[in-house]
């Protein structure tokens, strides 16, 4: 089929199985051939092709809505709902969103890109229509690992005691980014092996009936005995003790067994159930054998091979500098443990699992629990390593509050992919971190200029005794400088000249430092002397420092790949106004007041103005007597 020609999902309903499976190939082979050269998400998508397809036939998007939780497995959606045209924009700049997105499409009712939040937005969208007396199914798709979460788990209970018409599609895939862990996981393994229950429960009355003389009276405790079955059949029933009618397990690849339940679930009052079992990455072989989460998400790869493309002699990933640091370091000290939230690949901690089995802990999707799992073990003289992406940490900020800055505890933040993200776009940009963790009494947050001064952090950060200490790293490969062999401590608080200069300072961190150095080489052969400072300290600042640049009265412009509300440079002209120095010239570049959408970082960076052209006329428009360029 033309996938191109689809403008909406209508064109479903009287479509045949043998056509569905021929429609499902050839998004398949779609799938397929476009993500090798955009990259995405492709095994997610894979393993829904089937589910996609018949909830679009047997509903009617957008009056029925279809939320997708995490928002991984929507590309299928998007080709059913008329957009397989713009493929080839996927993840690039103005193109389409990786996500499901509001205002690309009227059938992308939730917008997504954190796990967890389908089930409560779902009962939102339930209580308003019951309340406008609307008539349409809600039905939030929803995976085995995202439903480990807790908000999850808080909406669960929530539909179960309202009784609100509501079916939950589980797409149980084993896996969510990686294998998924905890109790809830092993739970729904019991279910995965009791396929048989539904028809022994339904076919035991008609048995009991032909057993002579006592045949009445065992009937007339039938249901009884089925309830009891339950037990018996799957322990402990979870989803209908949350007072759901649970259907499953249901094999997700098969048309009749999909399209039979679903209509069951249509017909049933109160929330339902719908446990669908999928296969991640179902018809590309390198996908399908992955166990350990490397192709939920790729940049290009080639079809044939599997291989992925990726540079050739590129220096190590941020993640995998600082895991290795913590590996070696944790070598020479058993006190240090490391703990994510389900992200033991995307952190680089495979390592430091094979290596420390006792001493990893992947707590699952529960960025809550991980931080206070954290703030539990510094109570106890260990030295934990919470690896966390910048925006998944927002999800933990009561906890990092709360549990660790309140105490001040010594915990290690590793803040993974801080800073512009690039193709995940605005829901994974981590630019608000400095924000909400620069108020924080007793933080400490540092970022590096480079891996070998990013080393000698991770060990300041495992030597630091006097509470919660954070490093920041952004997402992608470092620059491949010479590594020092041996460790050393930075003192806290301390920055660093990189450049000297008397007509106006730059002071910045982490990956605008190049961009700095390059517009203040530029800016010395105009005959503007600018002086660079590495600001590797957000919080501490160096007061000392600080107090003498702005005592010089030369103007300071400030850059940070981070929200300008209430981020590095406002910590700046803060500590100029609490000190006095009312007349000092200070200027911010950073992130303005908007949500970043998704393209390159370079091409992000150009439209927020944080480019060397810019610093460049920012120096010249605030150093006095000098004139700007031609």
């Amino acid at each position: 089929m033309d996938l191109l020609s689809i403008k909406d999902p209508s064109f479903l309903k009287n479509m045949s199985n043998e056509q569905l499976e021929g429609l499902s190939q050839d998004i398949r082979d779609f799938l397929i051939g476009n993500l090798s050269k955009s990259g995405g998400h492709i095994g997610p998508n894979l393993g829904v092709v089937e589910l996609t397809v018949a909830l679009h036939k047997h509903f009617d998007s957008p009056k029925d809505k279809i939320l997708w939780d995490v928002g991984h497995q929507s590309y299928v959606h998007k080709i059913l709902t008329g957009r397989a045209g713009q493929f080839d924009t996927l993840r690039q700049y103005k193109g389409l969103c990786g996500f499901p997105k509001r205002n690309e499409s009227e059938h992308d009712v939730w917008e997504t890109g954190h796990s967890s939040t389908s089930l409560s937005a779902a009962m939102g969208m339930a209580i308003a229509r019951d309340v406008k007396k609307e008539d349409s199914y809600i039905i939030p798709v929803i995976g085995d690992g995202a439903l480990t979460g807790g908000m999850a788990l808080e909406a669960l209970n929530h539909i179960g005691h309202e009784k609100k018409d509501m079916i939950v599609v589980l797409n149980d895939n084993e896996m969510s980014i990686a294998p998924n862990v905890g109790a809830l996981h092993n739970i729904l393994g019991r279910l995965r092996t009791a396929n048989k229950y539904n028809w022994v429960k339904d076919e035991l009355e008609y048995i009991l009936k032909r057993i002579p003389a006592v045949g009445g009276k065992l009937a007339s405790t039938a249901e009884r005995v089925k309830d009891s079955l339950k037990y018996l059949f799957v322990s402990g029933m979870f989803f209908e003790e949350l007072g759901f009618t649970y259907l499953g397990p249901i094999d997700g690849h098969d048309y009749e067994n999909l399209q039979e339940n679903i209509q069951y679930a249509k017909k049933t009052k109160g929330p339902v159930l719908l446990h669908v079992l999928t296969k991640k990455g179902k018809g590309f072989q390198p996908a399908e054998k992955d166990t350990l989460g490397t192709w939920h998400g790729t940049g290009p790869y080639k079809i044939d091979t599997g291989d992925l493309i990726k540079p050739v002699g590129a220096p190590p990933s941020w993640s995998s500098l600082v895991s290795e640091t913590v590996r070696r370091l944790a070598r020479e000290d058993e006190r240090i443990v490391a703990i994510t939230p389900a992200m033991p690949v995307g952190s680089s901690l495979l390592g430091f699992a094979e290596e420390f089995p006792d001493r990893m802990f992947d707590v699952g999707i529960a960025e809550q629990h991980a931080a206070t799992v954290a703030a539990g073990l510094a109570t106890q003289d260990m030295k934990p390593f919470l690896a966390i992406y910048s925006t998944f940490l927002q999800r933990a900020y009561d906890q990092v509050v709360h549990d660790i800055c309140r105490q001040n505890l010594n915990v290690f933040i590793g803040i993974d992919r801080a800073g512009l993200v690039g193709a995940d776009g605005e829901t994974h940009q981590g630019v608000f971190d400095i924000a909400f963790l620069r108020h924080l009494p007793n933080m400490v947050l540092m970022m590096p200029k480079d891996e070998n001064e990013g080393q000698h952090m991770v060990n300041t950060a495992l030597s630091y005794n006097d509470g919660p200490i954070a490093l920041r790293f952004p997402r992608g490969n470092g620059y491949g400088v010479k590594m020092d062999e041996e460790l050393k401590t930075i003192p806290i608080g301390t920055w660093e000249i990189l450049k000297d200069g008397t007509d106006a300072v730059i002071l910045t961190f982490g990956t605008t430092i190049p961009m700095a150095m390059d517009a203040a080489a530029d800016l010395e052969k105009q005959g503007v002397s600018v002086r660079v400072v590495n600001a590797r300290f957000i919080k501490p600042m160096d007061e000392a420092m600080l107090s003498s640049i702005l005592s010089e009265e030369i103007p300071v412009l400030t850059i940070e790949e981070a929200v300008l509300q209430g981020g590095f440079g406002s910590g700046v002209l803060e500590f100029a106004q609490e000190k006095g120095y009312h007349d000092a010239v200070i200027d911010r570049i950073g992130i303005p007041d908007y949500f970043v959408e998704h393209g390159s970082v370079k091409e992000l960076l150009n439209e927020i103005g944080m480019t060397k052209e810019n610093v460049i006329d920012r120096i010249l428009t605030i150093t006095p007597k000098k004139q700007k360029r031609a």
